[in-house]
């Protein structure tokens, strides 16, 4: 048996020695060549956290941030563009993120505004008492009347003029030896704006009038009534403020940011809501000098005919501006949500695509003129490229999700050896603004808890909620470049509320709720309006990427499993 046991063990290590030999024959010629594809696919190979995707690292390990083991990722696109953000099919559509292709467009369109019609200044005119007195009774007596030329429009009693009433009687009785005195009476009679008719009743009827009748002197519309019968007034004093109709302005409200695009001479088509179906055009005959310090808008001056008296003061107006451009230029234009704002120089997302997936990377843009829906492009496209036209904050949202440059937290940024100033500014947006804001906020929180607690038909209330609370949000509370940042926030929230408000179940809404969320932490991110540290919790399985949602705990309710996977996902940051 012994030796049964010890032959065994030395076929053993024989077969050891002998597969050694084999081994290593066939492996020392091939032995650099198996070294060298071992660090090409090192070099290949990036690892990375999927609950912290902005770690990146170069071997397997685990995770500084929470200790989880790192996975590979295909790095391809990144290692020539490490700022690119890569989404799947199913990540863009969950962010509605739509683009097009760059090209140069006939740019005729125009710069949609709001305005209002109001009288022609020159146009509007007081009706005085050219004496004094008690009005005794007003015939025009409301707003809104037609009044015309020689119309009597009110009565009143004036002491000095039956004074005057009485010497011009005597004067007409001595008219033959004082022919002088006559013509002073009535020529006093005429300078309070007494009509030679006015006078021959006087005169016929032997005796003063008491009550005497005010002629109107104008044609037009009361725009204002200033007396009550039984008010006294003083020689020369208003009894009404009268238009004439005729003619009218269109006053359009044009914000500062606007008023390089708004010149004299442009022309104007716009339309009346009261008056479906039809467009007035005039051309802008003058653009206000200073802006209001409150509104911060000028205003352009449309002088229009108005003979039929279709256009009545107060009526709002949409505006089309139509600048005095040289026929069919042809310049580069995109959509104006395909841009980051920042002022001049702007950002856009430019897609790509290679065999490794979807990328986006962002591409700074020079504006020129901003027309209707669109920016002109001065400088930073081609024809041809492809960028993003919708959903370019989730896109960003996303870059700043994986720590790469965004609209949120870029600090410095090399272009063709020039280095571009800080794209986030401390601009302020007003008390008001941030408490509309956070309300806006305490409905996303609720709806978050609501769809963490299977409770759809809250999840729905709270959304709801929260877009009327959107609405409610001044955007004059955003000043300078923060004014345009919330301008696309506003815009992209609204899409993707309507979005959620339109599931048909709980799911759909959970679907719905990966991009919202992540335009409210990207918002959350920018303006910090939140009173207390709130936490960006991760759930690895969520979506076709993983999903982020905001939190005012760092405890996980997973919204997007309710009570089936409630504790999945981590703390992957915070906002103070």
């Amino acid at each position: 048996m012994k030796s049964l046991f010890q032959n065994k063990v030395l076929w053993l290590v024989g077969g050891i020695l002998l597969g050694g030999i084999i081994t290593y024959t066939f492996s020392s010629g091939s032995h650099s060549e198996a070294e060298q594809t071992h660090q090409h696919d090192a070099k290949e190979t990036t690892y990375t956290c999927s609950m912290h995707p902005q770690i990146r690292r170069n071997e397997p390990g685990q995770c500084p941030i929470c200790g989880m083991d790192l996975i590979p990722v295909s790095e391809a696109n990144d290692e020539q563009n490490p700022d690119a953000v890569k989404m799947s099919e199913t990540a863009m559509k969950l962010a509605n993120i739509q683009t097009t292709i760059v090209g140069s467009e006939n740019t005729n369109s125009g710069l949609r505004l709001t305005g209002k019609v109001q009288p022609d200044e020159r146009l509007t005119v007081s009706q005085t008492a050219h004496v004094g007195g008690r009005i005794e009774k007003l015939l025009v007596d409301f707003t809104g009347e037609e009044i015309r030329s020689g119309q009597t429009i009110a009565y009143i009693y004036s002491p000095e003029l039956v004074t005057a009433q009485k010497e011009l009687l005597q004067a007409f009785e001595n008219r033959e030896d004082q022919p002088e005195l006559f013509r002073a009476a009535k020529e006093k009679m005429r300078n309070w704006k007494l009509t030679d008719n006015q006078i021959q009743q006087i005169i016929d009827s032997e005796k003063p009038l008491d009550s005497f009748p005010i002629v109107s002197n104008t044609n037009g519309y009361v725009i204002e009534k200033l007396v009550n019968s039984g008010d006294h007034v003083m020689t020369g004093g208003a009894i009404y403020k009268v238009a004439d109709l005729s003619r009218v302005w269109v006053m359009i409200d044009v914000y500062e940011s606007d008023l390089n695009s708004v010149k004299k001479g442009d022309v104007v088509n716009f339309t009346v809501p009261s008056l479906p179906g039809e467009t007035f055009q005039g051309k802008i005959s003058f653009v206000d000098p200073v802006i209001n310090s409150k509104t911060r808008v000028a205003q352009a001056r449309v002088e229009i005919s108005n003979t039929q008296l279709k256009l009545k003061p107060e009526m709002f107006v949409n505006a089309t501006i139509l600048p005095n451009k040289k026929a069919n230029k042809e310049t580069i234009t995109v959509p104006k949500s395909a841009v980051m704002w920042t002022g001049k120089r702007s950002l856009v997302y430019m897609k790509s695509t290679t065999e490794q997936g979807i990328y986006f990377n962002r591409r700074e843009v020079t504006l020129g003129n901003e027309l209707e829906d669109a920016f002109e492009i001065e400088s930073g496209l081609t024809a041809g490229e492809e960028i993003a036209t919708n959903g370019t904050f989730s896109i960003d949202a996303a870059a700043q999700l994986a720590g790469k440059p965004s609209m949120m937290n870029v600090s410095q940024t090399e272009a063709k050896g020039e280095t571009v100033a800080e794209t986030q500014q401390d601009v302020p947006v007003t008390k008001q603004g941030i408490q509309q804001m956070q309300a806006m906020f305490k409905a996303y929180f609720s709806a978050k808890e609501a769809l963490a607690n299977d409770d759809e038909s809250e999840a729905k209330s709270q959304l709801a909620s929260m877009n009327e609370k959107l609405k409610a949000v001044d955007m004059h509370q955003f000043h300078g470049e923060n004014h345009m940042t919330w301008m696309g926030y506003q815009k992209q929230l609204s899409t993707e509320l309507k979005t959620i408000l339109e599931a048909a179940d709980i799911e759909s809404i959970r679907k719905a709720f990966i991009p919202l969320s992540n335009s409210m932490i990207g918002l959350a991110q920018q303006f910090k309006p939140l009173q207390e540290t709130v936490y960006i919790l991760h759930c690895p399985m969520a979506g076709s990427d993983g999903a982020d949602w905001l939190s005012e705990e760092e405890e996980v309710r997973n919204p997007y499993f309710g009570s089936s996977m409630l504790k999945c996902g981590g703390v992957k940051g915070e906002i103070e």
